[in-house]
């Protein structure tokens, strides 16, 4: 027995929804596909991040350091003293706790680069009497230098173009990015969002 007008137009349009839900589903099912790929390099980090570590060299000292600073869900103490020891005012001797968010941004920078290369480190922490005598020597040195609080570093990574690595810390957006191309450094601290 056919079905009467009324009752095939129904039929279609049962159909037709039954076909949409169909395909909103399947794109729905493969945009999900999508988020788990993008979100498992995120996973794999976030397991990684359990243990980060770091390694220095200093290029005025040349002393070195690989320590994992943060261990088990937590920043390790002992680890971070020798941080900062290691970023010490080389000049004075003077030693300044250093904001473990700095070794965040190096970790994250190193990550993202694919590099497991010492960072150099040019300047850590410095005291306001270094910071005032190179501030009398160089523009480029602030009054106010997130140095002398332990907010800042100044790096280069081996085997990662300054540019480069500029680049990266720019897209972290977590605080201030200096490039100095002609002294082949990055400046790098946990201030305010900013770039020179």
């Amino acid at each position: 027995m056919a079905a009467s007008a009324p009752e095939a137009s129904a039929m279609s349009r049962d159909s037709l929804r039954s076909d949409r839900f169909s395909a909103g589903r399947r794109a729905f099912l493969g945009r999900s596909g999508a988020v788990l790929l993008a979100a498992a390099p995120a996973a794999a980090w976030a397991r990684a991040a359990e243990c980060r570590s770091l390694s220095f060299v200093h290029t005025h000292t040349g002393e070195t350091l690989t320590c994992a600073y943060y261990q088990a869900g937590s920043y390790a103490p002992s680890q971070l003293g020798r941080v900062n020891h290691f970023l010490r005012d080389f000049r004075t001797g003077e030693v300044h706790r250093i904001d473990p968010g700095v070794l965040d941004i190096l970790f994250d920078l190193k990550t993202r680069a694919g590099c497991d290369e010492p960072f150099h480190v040019i300047s850590g922490y410095r005291s306001p009497q270094t910071n005032a005598m190179l501030h009398s020597r160089s523009s480029g040195v602030a009054v106010h230098s997130l140095h002398m609080r332990g907010q800042a570093i100044d790096v280069r990574l081996p085997g990662v173009a300054t540019k480069r690595l500029q680049e990266l810390a720019l897209a972290l957006r977590r605080g201030g990015v200096g490039y100095y191309p002609k002294s082949d450094f990055v400046h790098l601290d946990t201030g305010r969002v900013r770039f020179w």
